[in-house]
């Protein structure tokens, strides 16, 4: 039988497509900021940063992550990278399914689940992303949608273990990243609920450990209200991760939630 854990108090910084090596000092700066705080935080710069920020972030509470995977180890995948090589970089997660990946590069369901237990295999802790847009939302699919996003982007392996400790959900409204605008908190709290129902019915007890996270335009001035909704265990935060001064109060809203 799997050991029930809480689920951790998370905040996940995804830089995206932004940073180079003179960035790599506001990294350090919010591990500076999160040395006392009782929250589990990662940064996931570029993959190009990976290596130099693992090394700049050794010794302290924050650990760096990856944005995306292959599911294959190794291979003929020219401009792909294997978990493995992430873990290799010190990475202790990655992202995966980003609505942003299922956008650009047209990523489904199926690929994702390769891809987590790629980084199940490689030892690294995959973050999969759900969300709807604002097309589905419209038409009052949300809850269907995300259900059937998270069936299908986590395969049977996962089935055993435990699961709140190698595996952790983030959902992602499309039409909220990046727009500043963001869902009502009985809006987010709905998603949230069905997500952890569905995740129950899948890993029974195990899934209370399972930490929920919300991403889209995650802010400091946002932020204790969504951390205060129920099944909302953290955040997934985009362009404010990148700097101390507006990544920190989220993370201190987190540690005081």
């Amino acid at each position: 039988m799997p050991r029930i854990l809480k689920p951790k108090r998370r905040a996940i910084g995804n830089w995206k497509m932004n940073g180079l090596s003179a960035n790599v000092d506001a990294a350090q700066e919010i591990a500076a900021g999160c040395a006392y705080l009782k929250v589990d935080v990662a940064l996931c710069p570029p993959a190009t940063l990976l290596g130099v920020m693992a090394q700049a972030l050794a010794g302290t509470v924050v650990r760096s992550g990856g944005q995306d995977c292959h599911s294959a180890a190794s291979g003929a995948h020219t401009g792909d990278i294997a978990a493995e090589m992430l873990s290799d970089c010190g990475a202790t997660t990655v992202i995966l399914g980003h609505s942003e990946r299922r956008r650009d590069h047209g990523e489904k369901s199926p690929l994702i689940a390769s891809k987590a237990d790629a980084a199940a295999r490689a030892g690294i802790v995959p973050i999969v992303c759900v969300g709807e847009t604002e097309a589905e939302r419209d038409a009052g699919r949300t809850l269907g949608v995300v259900r059937r996003q998270l069936r299908d982007s986590i395969s049977g392996s996962f089935d055993a273990g435990e699961a709140g400790e190698n595996l952790v959900i983030a959902y992602e409204p499309v039409w909220a990243i990046g727009t500043g605008r963001t869902p009502t908190s009985p809006e987010i709290e709905a998603v949230h609920k069905a997500l952890r129902q569905a995740l129950k019915k899948r890993f029974g007890k195990a899934a209370k450990g399972i930490s929920i996270l919300y991403g889209g335009s995650v802010k400091a001035s946002n932020a204790a209200e969504i951390f205060a909704i129920p099944n909302v265990d953290g955040a997934l935060v985009g362009g404010a991760s990148l700097t101390a001064k507006d990544f920190l109060p989220i993370v201190q809203a987190l540690a005081e939630a």
